[in-house]
């Protein structure tokens, strides 16, 4: 089965973490047909010596989209699937590591279950060693569960996810929706009516470490997470009780202090590995 992997990169991630995430891929026991690397905006010479070495290496695997402008995550990731060349697109982050038989377990799942649109999977995360991961995040796995569970919660770890390219097409594509691109996305192909699943195993380990719970916080972030909340709302995808609830909460989540949110994360919201 062809598919594609996409990702984005852009100027302030490190060309160490970019490495590693790339040989994760080009090692999986399922090659993937090309990897589609979206450019966010001009990168250091670190980054594009990283880039380069492997399209040297895998000439017929790599295909860049560069931009000149830093656009964000969501329209680099718009573009990027307008890029995917198969029908099958496997996501991916820039510092994450995907285990051996990730794309194998699942696209042999999708072949198995053709009318599911996209599955994901469950994470580790690390700080330091990948070998020794800090915190597992188990998510819903049946279709119902995941509906019921993303009217609260992000049902899907967006490094994790393979999707159907015409399933996001016809949903609108990725929009520029600051810090919610996936989740976004997600919703709007479940009110499509398209069935969604996580594997329930680790497929992805993932870098978590005190700049992660920087980024989920903060006045802009808060801004962000209101407006996504009225989306959802608006779209009747949660009613007045859910909105209110989730304003509450996690208004005071993300005005917390770095320290205290990553305490609130680490001891309430993920499970110890």
């Amino acid at each position: 089965m062809k598919f594609s992997v996409l990702l984005s990169v852009y100027k302030n991630e490190k060309p160490e973490y970019l490495s590693i995430a790339l040989k994760s891929i080009v090692n999986q026991s399922l090659l993937p047909t090309e990897i589609v690397i979206v450019e966010d905006g001009v990168l250091t010479p670190e980054l594009d010596e990283v880039i380069q070495c492997f399209k040297d290496r895998y000439k017929n695997l790599i295909k860049l989209l560069p931009f000149k402008e830093n656009r964000g995550l969501g329209l680099a990731l718009r573009d990027g699937v307008l890029a995917c060349s198969y029908e099958y697109i496997a996501r991916m982050d820039t510092d994450d590591i995907a285990c051996h038989e990730r794309f194998a377990k699942q696209l042999a799942y999708l072949k198995k279950h053709p009318e599911v649109a996209m599955v994901g999977s469950w994470i580790t995360e690390f700080s330091q060693d990948p070998q020794y991961p800090d915190t597992i995040t188990k998510l819903p796995c049946a279709y119902k569960e995941i509906v019921a569970y993303a009217k609260k919660r992000n049902p899907f770890r967006h490094m994790t996810v393979i999707y159907k390219k015409s399933a996001v097409m016809n949903s609108g594509n990725y929009r520029d929706c600051l810090w919610f691109e996936d989740y976004d996305l997600w919703v709007r192909m479940i009110q499509k009516g398209y069935k969604v699943a996580n594997i329930p195993e680790v497929l992805v380990n993932v870098r978590a470490d005190d700049a992660m719970f920087a980024r989920r916080g903060g006045w802009k972030y808060w801004e962000q997470e209101v407006k996504f909340q009225k989306f959802l709302y608006v779209t009747n995808y949660i009613n007045l009780v859910d909105f209110s609830t989730n304003f509450i909460l996690r208004s005071v989540v993300r005005l917390l202090p770095n320290q205290l949110r990553s305490f609130f994360y680490n001891n309430f919201l993920r499970k110890r590995y």
